[in-house]
């Protein structure tokens, strides 16, 4: 029922490339493309738990009387170079290490997705680059004025 259910909001939010066969995101037959994983941002940030969870860089919580630690795998939301609202990083064989995010740049938000990256750090990487990037066409605008 779960995953017809997420089937289902996939459907409602206009992901037309998206499809889920579990809920771990891990299954090889979960697919979706970026322009699907940046409206599933874009929809995911109006809900506030799941942005405080997805930019907390530590913490622990308990679950059946064990304490659990976790980590945050994306170094950007510990920078104070960075505004994040949302973020997730993620990794199977079949899509490789990818990152989709939502943070504020210029003043506005923007969604970044990142698919296939190589390298255990590429995707922050290429996530800076692409700030530097808005950053310098925002300041080549201001200038033309």
């Amino acid at each position: 029922a779960f995953i017809a259910a997420m089937n289902q909001k996939a459907i409602e939010l206009g992901l037309a490339d998206t499809r889920f066969f579990d809920s771990t995101g891990l299954d090889p037959h979960n697919v979706s493309s970026a322009r699907d994983l940046a409206k599933m941002v874009a929809a995911s940030s109006t809900y506030p738990l799941i942005r405080e969870f997805s930019t907390t860089r530590d913490g622990s919580f308990a679950v059946k009387g064990k304490t659990l630690h976790f980590n945050n795998t994306n170094a950007l939301v510990s920078s104070s170079d960075w505004e994040i609202a949302l973020q997730k990083t993620g990794f199977t064989n079949e899509a490789g290490k990818c990152l989709v995010m939502q943070a504020w740049l210029n003043q506005k938000p923007v969604v970044i997705v990142l698919l296939d990256s190589w390298g255990r750090l590429t995707r922050i990487g290429d996530a800076n680059r692409i700030r530097r990037w808005v950053e310098h066409l925002a300041l080549q605008g201001a200038g033309a004025g």
